[in-house]
């Protein structure tokens, strides 16, 4: 599903335009992304939730080459499945 189809998912299940759709959830994206780079969780609870975590810096190898490469230390967005999401799934 992209985010078009995003979009019409929700304006048809809550009963809304898809203009506002759109900007509600733009606004829930935007949000979530200004919470991220705070270093906050944002968890909505049945959902699941989303944090931010350290990748330290690491050697790795050129699958090409099989040259030794470094990679470097970064922050990772990662999302953890509420436990009714995850029953839902299965």
């Amino acid at each position: 599903m992209n985010k078009a189809e995003l979009i019409d998912a929700i304006a048809s299940e809550a009963k809304l335009t898809k203009a506002d759709a759109k900007k509600a959830l733009d606004a829930f994206i935007d949000t979530t992304t200004k919470a991220l780079k705070k270093g906050d969780r944002v968890a909505l609870v049945g959902f699941g939730s989303f944090s931010v975590a350290k990748r330290e810096a690491r050697k790795g190898r050129n699958p090409q080459s099989g040259k030794e490469i470094n990679i470097p230390a970064k922050k990772v967005v990662k999302f953890k499945a509420g436990t009714e999401l995850a029953d839902k799934v299965k």
